[in-house]
Formats: C-alpha cells, sequence, structure tokens
C-alpha cells in the first residue's frame, strides 16, 4: 500500500521510525518530510503536503506526526475530502478506519512510544471500512454539509425542541 507521510521537528525522530518500519514492511512510504531537524519548522508545510497526496493518489492511506498531533489532524482535515483521525493507541487506529473510514491517522510523538505508535500504523493500515449502513449514512451526512453546507435534517422526534 502507498502511505503518505509528513510531520514536524517534534515527532521527527518518530517520523523517521515509522518511515522504515512501514517500508520494511513492504510498504511504498512517500515522504513529505521535514527531511531534517529544525526545531523552528512549521507542520503545515509536510502535513498539508502529505494530505494532499493523499485524497489525490486514491486508494493510500496517510499518517501525520506532531507533538500532540491535534494540530496535524486539524490541518489534514482541512485538505478537501479528507477525514483525519488522532490515535493514542491501536483500538482508535480501528475504529477511526471501521467506523470513519479515515483516510489519515495523526499521532501525537510526545505522547506515544514507537512501538504503540507502529501498532497505531500497522492497525490504521490494515483495518477496512466496515461499510455498515449506519457508518455509511453517516459520513453522507457529513459529505453533504461539506458540499452544499446545509445542516442534516433533525430526527421528527427533535424538530419541536
Amino acid at each position: 500500500m502507498r502511505i503518505h507521510i509528513g510531520g514536524d521537528h517534534a515527532a521527527y525522530d518518530l517520523h523517521q521510525t515509522l518511515v522504515t518500519h512501514l517500508r520494511e514492511a513492504g510498504h511504498e512510504v512517500v515522504d513529505h518530510g521535514p527531511f531534517a531537524y529544525d526545531a523552528q519548522d512549521d507542520y503545515p508545510v509536510f502535513v498539508l503536503r502529505a494530505a494532499e497526496a493523499v485524497a489525490a493518489d486514491e486508494g493510500s492511506l496517510g499518517v501525520v506526526l506532531g507533538g500532540s498531533g491535534n494540530g496535524e489532524q486539524i490541518a489534514a482535515n482541512k485538505v478537501t475530502g479528507i477525514r483525519a483521525a488522532l490515535a493514542y493507541s491501536a483500538e482508535l487506529a480501528s475504529l477511526a478506519r471501521e467506523h470513519n473510514n479515515a483516510h489519515v491517522v495523526s499521532i501525537g510523538a510526545r505522547f506515544t512510544t514507537d512501538e504503540v505508535a507502529k501498532q497505531i500504523v500497522d492497525t490504521f493500515v490494515s483495518t477496512e471500512f466496515s461499510d455498515e449502513a449506519r457508518h455509511s449514512r453517516r459520513l453522507g451526512m457529513v459529505s453533504a454539509y461539506e458540499s452544499t453546507g446545509e445542516l442534516p435534517s433533525l430526527p421528527e422526534s427533535d424538530e419541536a425542541r
């Protein structure tokens, strides 16, 4: 599988570890940087490139990394068509794929050991979207909102509120 990865200085070491780990697992890794440690770099430079590449590369997935993973997740979610999920465990990574069909996983290097991060990416990459009707329906509502800006209809029981 092709996996796009991008991060920042706070996750530079983990970034390098995951690139090696994913390549050794047989994945084609496209590294969007950073390519050297720079304590003043800015995560949007690398994360947005990784997320845009996932959006343009059907069937690929992405990994974005930072100190907490929060900013990186927010940035990736600004890319049209991308659903990015913050994960601190393999279980969260699994749910992000299975229930939300996430394309990108975000990991906070300051809060995640290398071993747990490897488990997160392995789980994220190996888990498929469940395609259950309830999950597809919910994602359809989100996609429709992105396109039209219209809120989903309230259930009839809540319309009077």
